[in-house]
């Protein structure tokens, strides 16, 4: 998902080792500037999806990130194996966890942002708060560290539902906007040269065997 007004400069592609394969599936770290899948045009090819299917050919992708996060995706290994793993996103299966680092000190310590979202289609690809035609959205977050001296807080998000932006959107809403934020940051969007916005850990149900995967990958930030 690329953001709108940024021109597409993808990290060089020294290679990359998956964090966990095998015959049924994979799961790749997504560096931070690089698409998830091909975007429209020319330039916008080179993409995670893309660099994964020239080393798995049978790779297929069952979910995204925004170009600007970095962290775990999960890819199903043909089309079988891609339709049980959709189903189990669909279906709240899969227990996905972030860490990022955001404006101002967040109180309480831990809590929900329950707020539906919508496109905000005059800003595309913006998302907004709609209370009345939005979807509902639901985030999980919990207090990790506060930097009283930059006066940021470091936090982890559980994403309950997965609407485009929506993290980003939430801790905006609140107030928080995560560091490094091009479309929802305001001034914190200059206070890091990335989107401090990071997919730390997957936990799930292996389709295959029903062994319950728990699968992590610390940020750099």
């Amino acid at each position: 998902m690329n953001d709108s007004g940024v021109s597409y400069t993808p990290p060089s592609n020294d290679g990359f080792a998956p964090i966990y394969r095998d015959e049924s599936l994979l799961v790749m770290n997504k560096p931070a500037g690089l698409l998830a899948v091909p975007g429209r045009g020319a330039d916008k090819q080179d993409s995670l999806a893309s660099r994964v299917q020239a080393e798995f050919p049978d790779a297929l992708v069952v979910h995204r990130l925004d170009m600007a996060t970095s962290g775990l995706m999960l890819f199903a290994r043909g089309a079988e194996m891609q339709r049980r793993l959709s189903h189990l996103f669909h279906e709240h299966g899969v227990q996905k966890h972030y860490v990022a680092v955001v404006a101002g000190r967040v109180e309480p310590a831990q809590g929900e942002v329950d707020l539906p979202l919508a496109a905000d289609w005059p800003n595309r690809p913006r998302q907004k708060i709609d209370t009345a035609t939005g979807k509902r959205s639901l985030t999980r977050y919990r207090l990790l560290e506060h930097d009283l001296e930059a006066n940021t807080s470091r936090v982890g998000l559980e994403p309950v539902t997965g609407r485009t932006h929506q993290l980003r959107v939430h801790m905006a809403a609140i107030g928080h906007p995560i560091l490094g934020d091009a479309l929802y940051g305001g001034e914190a969007s200059g206070r890091a040269v990335r989107l401090l916005l990071h997919a730390r850990a997957l936990c799930f149900a292996h389709p295959g065997s029903g062994e319950i995967l728990s699968l992590e990958c610390e940020p750099s930030f």
